[in-house]
Order: C-alpha cells, then structure tokens, then sequence
C-alpha cells in the first residue's frame, strides 16, 4: 500500500511541477526538501557527513546547518527538474540547448570517434538526469543503468520519463550487462552512477580520504572493451540553467592483473568525482550510508 502511494506521490508531483510557472515549482520543490529535512533525521545525518568530508571538515554550526538544508532544497530541486524535462526535451520543441553549457564535450566526441563507445562515470551530483537527455537531444545514444525501485508502476514510469527525453534504460540487475555491451558495440554512450555500491562487492577505494566500496562496474567495462571511460558532474545553476563538465578519458590500459588494473582505475574515478563533487557539494544528493562508519552512526 505504502509502495502505490508513492507512486500516486510522484506522478502527482509530475503534474503539479508541469503545471506550475517553472520558478515557482522549483521554490515550491526547494520548500518542501528544506521541510523534508527535519522529518528524516538519520538522512540529514549522513548529508552533514558528506558535507564535511566534501570540504575537508571546513564547515561548523550554523553554516553547516545551513548547508545541509541547502542540500534538501537542491534534492527537491532535482526531482522538478526531472518531473518537467519530457515537456523541455520534446521532439517538438527542444530547449534543452537553451538551458545547459558544457565544458569537455570534445572529450565525448573523440572517443566516440575510435569507435568502441563511451563509458561516463558520474555522481549524484545536480541535475544529472538533465545532462544525459541533453547528451542525447545532440545524437548520441546514451544508455543508462538505474536502480530499480517498488511498486514496478514506479520504475515503469521512472523509465518512460527518461525514455521520453532520448534516453535507453536498463535496470540495474543480471540482465544489465547485456544491454551494456550492446550499446557500446554501437558506439553509444554509456553513464553509470559510481559513487554509490548499491548492490555490494564492489571495489574497496579511499574516497574522501576514508575507505569505501564502489562499483566495478565502470572499470570493467572499459579494460575489457576498450571503451574510454570519462568522469562527468553535472550543476543547477541560476534560472533553470544547466552545467555539464566532462573530463578526459582515464587511462585504462592494461598493466597487469584485471583485478589490480580495476582497483587502479576506480581509484581514478574516485578522485575524479571527489573533485567534481568539491564543486558544488551541497548539490551532491547522497543520503543513504556510503561508508562503513555511516552504518555505524545509523545503528546508534
């Protein structure tokens, strides 16, 4: 029961943001997760974590506070992002052009030239869904692998609202790899959420300067196919603007053992997304426990 009402939420929500003025849903939204903050105190616990490992444990008292409200408000800022891009990225009327800058798109197009695809390495981090539908608004087929979430008319919708604006989906799962390959052996572009170990057994790196777990996914891939793997961030700007930045490709060539080579090149990724992040860290929308010590602060 509580699964369908989310669904209700959520598709409910879709119509309110596309039917308000788009600044006044986007306050409304920042209203809400400002208030939303106060109702999940173990969530806002992990985002002040996060918010003092993004700035080397630079922010104390109320500048903290603040921080982490801002954080809420850029979450339900993204979710109206999110809600309004079919309209934005309609085939009868993209403005997706209009909206967001870009920084390393030549990194994107050089590796699409040797011809074995694109895998993009990304956080949770802004607008991220935005950045994809404008990848692919300029031809290039872009796949991403989601998680899958209940009631299966959530996901179902989830997916066709990221259909809707030139993005192929997969879920996160066995079937993955698959469809993974697929679009890399027809030079498209892959994007991975890395900052995340969402379904265990990933790779142990040092991020923000305390050991994790992230996935091999992105590293695998890349050694094995020889798809360039590219760390991108994307940020909400001012006026429902957009910016996407794209690094250069990472070096993975093979020097030794796929486990040690994967273990290096997450490494890699880690620092990259460590940097991206640093940018805009009250942008970074991770609210579950990322790090063995978060658990622990859970578990009290």
């Amino acid at each position: 029961m509580l699964d369908k009402a989310s669904y209700f939420a959520y598709r409910g929500g879709s119509a309110v943001a596309n039917a308000l003025p788009r600044g006044v849903a986007t306050r409304l939204a920042q209203i809400l997760g400002r208030t939303a903050a106060f109702f999940v105190p173990n969530k806002r616990r992990i985002v002040e974590r996060n918010l003092l490992r993004a700035t080397d444990n630079q922010l104390r008292g109320f500048a903290l506070q603040m921080a982490v409200s801002n954080t809420f408000a850029s979450y339900g800022r993204y979710w109206i992002e999110l809600f309004r891009l079919p309209r934005l990225a309609s085939a009868d009327g993209n403005r997706l052009d209009e909206v967001v800058d870009a920084e390393g798109v030549q990194h994107i197009t050089d590796a699409l030239a040797l011809g074995n695809g694109v895998v993009v390495a990304l956080p949770h981090l802004g607008g991220f869904d935005v950045a994809a539908a404008w990848l692919a608004s300029t031809g290039v087929p872009s796949t991403v692998v989601v998680e899958e979430v209940n009631p299966p008319e959530l996901f179902e919708w989830f997916a066709w609202t990221r259909r809707a604006i030139g993005m192929e989906i997969v879920p996160l799962g066995q079937e993955a790899g698959a469809a993974i390959l697929s679009a890399l052996r027809a030079n498209g572009v892959v994007g991975l959420l890395s900052d995340r170990d969402l379904v265990g057994g990933g790779v142990p790196v040092m991020f923000f300067g305390e050991e994790t777990t992230l996935p091999a996914g992105p590293a695998v891939l890349a050694l094995r196919t020889g798809a360039p793997l590219i760390v991108a961030g994307a940020y909400f700007r001012e006026h429902g603007r957009h910016f996407v930045r794209f690094s250069a490709p990472l070096n993975v060539q093979r020097e030794g053992r796929l486990r040690d080579d994967v273990a290096r090149v997450m490494g890699d990724v880690a620092r990259n997304m460590e940097d991206l992040i640093r940018i805009a860290p009250e942008q970074w929308h991770v609210m579950q426990p990322n790090w063995p010590s978060d658990h622990d602060l859970n578990a009290r």
